[in-house]
């Protein structure tokens, strides 16, 4: 199963470099942010730890300025190696540090199911999450992030899970 993953991202990561060239002569780029993102699922659970591979979508149109920052709708899901799976949507804030760094955290709740994976107590869960990024070139990010899934203690149990993720990011 981790071999399928693997290729599926490397699939990903293809394609989006493919269009790499395309994107940088588009005059104006950044109107979607596509997320693509790959990591450990529950890394602090030995027995419950997993690949994940995901995908967001940010829709910079929608940014508002708000006393918290510019804050954008995001949309997204993942899979793990264990046929778990969590549907999103929430909010993002953006902070440029500088130029090229970018801080990025947010709020998501969403639907889980456990597949073969942890049992997170209940099926709505709430992703909260920090992201930092490096501008590579002008339409593409790399970054990396944490994130924790709790159900706020709505379920029978809420065990939380903590996962970090390698993010690649993509403007078009």
């Amino acid at each position: 199963m981790k071999n399928l993953y693997n290729r599926i991202l490397l699939m990903l990561i293809l394609v989006l470099f493919a269009f790499t060239a395309k994107a940088e002569e588009i005059k104006n780029i950044s109107e979607h942010e596509y997320n693509f993102y790959t990591g450990n699922f529950d890394f602090s659970d030995h027995k419950q730890k997993a690949i994940l591979i995901g995908f967001q979508h940010q829709n910079e149109n929608l940014e508002r300025a708000t006393f918290l920052g510019n804050a954008s709708p995001i949309t997204g899901g993942f899979i793990t190696e264990n046929s778990a799976a969590y549907i999103y949507t929430g909010v993002e804030w953006n902070y440029k540090i500088n130029e090229k760094l970018k801080f990025t955290p947010s709020f998501a709740p969403g639907i889980y199911h456990e597949g073969n994976g942890k049992d997170l107590g209940h099926a709505l869960e709430f992703k909260t999450e920090i992201q930092a990024s490096y501008l590579i070139s002008k339409s593409t990010s790399l970054g990396m992030s944490y994130n924790h899934i709790s159900n706020a203690s709505i379920g029978d149990k809420n065990p939380g899970a903590n996962s970090y993720m390698f993010n690649l990011l993509k403007n078009f």
